[in-house]
């Protein structure tokens, strides 16, 4: 199957360059496409695909299409592409809020997968949900799966509904924790820590935390139960987020993103 990436920036590439080191691709089925004369000099000094800047050079070519242009760019784009799309094409899209209606007017194509990864994809850690139009058979879905766990792991969605309340989870969420952490990094500078000792406190903490998790099946609220004890420092620092509401809070900012998420599908 030769696979087309339309877009090299953070998203793009970082699909390219997980297929490309997958074993399902070979660089011959592989190909890359952006309009940037900088970028195009760059991917091609990486040597690991084909590098296009015309889309009538490739699209033509490709049985898979991953779209990763910023969304505000679809309505010019799929101008472009239209008349060089057939429908046997599969389109994975990586824009948030373009819906599978959309991309399927806008190209005048039927199998379409709506996907929503994360930054962590950038070290092979992230996760993508995906969800597919009814015109996208289970062994095309499944090729399209593979290609999305070369960059960490995919989940499968019911509809768009969970696309875009993933977007409030996992799409959105690594600002949550990087929030966190430099308020806890803040936190450790305050108290005298030097600037790389509070990095490393904070960033094991994490990492620890997280290698616990997922080792075990325990809740995180066990977790907590097992680190503080009555009236100890740890039961000090979680009554004071629960005197101030943290948990609600970000309750409140995961469904904020939500709701945007939403609005922009709306607004396109």
């Amino acid at each position: 199957m030769k696979t087309l990436v339309i877009g090299a920036g953070n998203m793009g590439l970082t699909y390219a360059e997980g297929m490309a080191k997958s074993a399902m691709l070979n660089r011959r089925n592989l190909m890359v496409f952006d309009k940037s004369a900088d970028v195009i000099a760059r991917l091609r000094e990486m040597d690991h695909f084909d590098v296009y800047e015309k889309l009538e050079d490739c699209l033509p070519q490709a049985d898979m299409v991953f779209i990763a242009v910023k969304p505000y760019h679809c309505d010019d784009l799929f101008e472009e592409m239209r008349s060089m799309v057939n429908e046997e094409q599969i389109y994975v899209s990586l824009m948030a809020g373009v819906t599978i209606a959309k991309i399927q007017a806008g190209l005048g194509v039927k199998k379409v997968v709506r996907s929503m990864p994360n930054l962590p994809a950038q070290v092979g850690k992230g996760v993508t949900s995906y969800t597919e139009s009814k015109e996208v058979s289970r062994v095309e879905l499944l090729m399209v799966r593979n290609l999305l766990d070369t960059t960490g792991e995919s989940i499968h969605v019911k509809n768009e509904n969970y696309i875009d309340a993933s977007t409030g989870i996992s799409g959105s969420g690594p600002a949550y924790v990087f929030y966190f952490m430099q308020s806890m990094l803040e936190a450790a500078l305050k108290m005298g820590f030097s600037k790389n000792d509070s990095r490393v406190l904070v960033s094991q903490t994490f990492e620890g935390a997280v290698e616990l998790f997922n080792r075990n099946d325990l809740s995180p609220d066990t977790w907590m139960e097992r680190v503080a004890s009555k009236g100890g420092t740890t039961r000090a620092a979680l009554d004071s987020m629960d005197d101030n509401n943290v948990k609600e809070l970000i309750k409140d900012a995961a469904y904020a993103a939500f709701d945007r998420a939403v609005e922009l599908g709306e607004d396109k």
